[in-house]
Formats: C-alpha cells, structure tokens, sequence
C-alpha cells in the first residue's frame, strides 16, 4: 500500500545541538537536511520508508529549541492543534552530558526539556492514548540509565547512539539508529479518515464491539501479579458504585435483606480478589456491572494495551517501566 498522505514527524534539539539532529536525520534518510536560512527550524525534510506492508514518504518537521517552556506553551496553545493532529511520531535530540540528570544545575536546559516535551505527548498529543512514535535519542557515550529512566517517565523510549555501537545487543534487539528506524517503521503512517473516532482517535465504524479486543493479551512484559492489584481495584470500584447507588433503596428493605446487603458490601473487596483469580469469576463480576462500568473498564484497558503495543521492540527493562507507568496513570484515574 502506498500512503499517499501520510502523517508527520516533528524532530527537536535544543539550540547548540543542531550539529546533533542533522546527524540523527541523515542516518536515516541518507541525506543531511538544508537549513532554511542560518538554522534547521522551519526546515521539512522527508523519510522514505518502504516495509512488506507499505511505503510511505514521510515529512520530518525540523524545530530548534532556545527555552523549553515557551516552546511547550506554543504547542499546547489552540494554534497548535491542527499541527498536533497531523503528527504520527515525535523525536526529542539530544547530547548526553557526562553528569547525571540530578547532578545537574537546575538552570540545566536537558532536563527541563525532556519534562517540556514530556507535557507536550500528555497534554497536547493525548499522553498513553496517542498511537505515534515518541523517541528520545541521546548521542554520546555517558551513562545512560538515569536518561533512560527519565525520559521514560515522560513517555519517551530512549534510544542511545554512540560510536562503534554494533547493530544488535545481546539479547539480539536492535539499537542505535537500527532501533529508531524500526520504530519509525512499525508505525501506522496512515492519516485517520473522517467517520467517529474510538477512544485512541482511530476511526471505527458504529457496529465495532470491541471484539477483537483481550485484556488477557495485556502481558507486555509484566507478571500477571503486577495487574492483580489493578484489575481488584477496577472491578471492586464497579462493585463500590453500585452499592451507593442502592444505599436508599436498602434502607426500605426489610431485615434480612438489609443483612444481605451488607454482607456483600463486606465481601466486595475478596470476591474482587478471586475475580482477579478466577476465569469463571470475572464473567459473573462482568453480569453485576452496568454498561458504564464496563465501558470504564474497556477504556482503562485499551490504555493498557496502547502502552503494551508502544513497548513492542524495547528491552525487558524499558518495557517494564513503561509498563509500570501505565499501570500508574490507569490506577490514578480510579
């Protein structure tokens, strides 16, 4: 398929690391871009990407940064929001300092625009729910981990490039601009077409039921006991609402069933834990909840399954943070 019309890519560094994100994109393109006038900002410069699936010559939008949070504030203004819309992947470039994001000073720019860009795929891009790339490329040779680490707490996957860098690590997953490149290539490309938008801005049709959809596929690096905890408290805080909303229809019943009330008010939170268990339980606990319990759920879980979908192609470690932050955000709207 050739996707005529595709999405775009916004590329980023901060001022003084232009040298750093000319590089980035001529390893990928094979050519470096052409500033515009003294600087790359304002310069588009463009991807082609050929799969088994598709190909597709994807613009790259070139931005240079001078403060991070007068740029944040332009993206997330009501100006910005038809060049969000067209975006389908998001790459932050920077050098990586010799000295830990703590060590830092705190008039530091790196850190300050990592956390930037960070607001900019939560609040502008639609944070776990936006299905394009988000990538974070640091070049050099210090220690990454910590980078690692906050970048992904902003939502970013962080890809080091370093000299003598082989194509593969150890546990045979791709790194360096082998992993960028990879990334850029399991993306849809696709513009979305008119019609209604599901909860991830993909349009679906109205008969959609979701059938496709498993929340038991939901292991994306994780033990099933991380979700355990996750899942009790969702179906408890269906079990929860319910209660309310019969507390004044209870008092009118007479004794016996005002006991029978209470004790499931009591039980909730172990009949929660053996649905979390139990296969057979789950399908009961699915019968006592409305459809807007469900539909709560539904949407939790397809948060759930954006991030697993995004880890795909990241090590064990990053998965599982990105996992974990997940997990966060999904108990936190509880």
């Amino acid at each position: 398929m050739d996707v005529s019309n595709p999405r775009r890519i916004l590329a980023v560094s901060l001022e003084g690391s232009e040298h750093h994100l000319s590089r980035v994109i001529k390893d990928l393109t094979g050519s470096s871009p052409e500033p515009a006038s003294t600087s790359l900002a304002g310069t588009t410069h463009d991807l082609d990407l050929k799969t088994s699936y598709y190909t597709a010559s994807v613009p790259i939008w070139l931005d240079i940064i001078a403060s991070p949070s007068e740029w944040a504030s332009s993206f997330l203004s009501d100006e910005a929001r038809e060049v969000l819309a067209v975006l389908g992947g998001l790459v932050l470039v920077f050098a990586i300092p010799t000295a830990s994001p703590a060590a830092l000073t705190a008039d530091n720019d790196l850190p300050s625009l990592i956390r930037h860009v960070g607001s900019v795929l939560q609040k502008g891009l639609g944070g776990w729910d936006w299905d394009g790339v988000r990538l974070a490329v640091g070049i050099g040779e210090g220690e990454a981990d910590e980078w690692d680490e906050l970048c992904s707490e902003f939502g970013m996957e962080f890809v080091q490039l370093k000299s003598g860098q082989k194509e593969k690590n150890e546990y045979g997953e791709k790194t360096g601009i082998s992993r960028v490149m990879e990334a850029l290539e399991s993306n849809d490309w696709e513009q979305l077409n008119d019609g209604p938008l599901s909860d991830f801005g993909e349009t679906r049709s109205d008969d959609d039921d979701g059938a496709d959809f498993d929340p038991e596929s939901l292991d994306f690096g994780m033990d099933r006991s991380d979700f355990e905890g996750l899942r009790m408290a969702i179906w408890d805080t269906g079990r929860l609402d319910e209660t309310e909303k019969n507390d004044s229809a209870s008092a009118k019943r007479d004794e016996a069933d005002q006991s029978k009330v209470s004790d499931v008010s009591a039980g909730s939170a172990a009949a929660a834990a053996v649905a979390a268990a139990d296969k057979d339980g789950e399908a009961q606990d699915d019968r006592e909840l409305d459809d807007e319990d469900v539909a709560k759920v539904e949407k939790m879980m397809r948060k759930l399954q954006a991030a697993r979908e995004m880890g795909e192609g990241m090590g064990e470690a990053q998965r599982r943070r990105l996992a974990a932050k997940a997990v966060e955000e999904v108990m936190r709207e509880l």
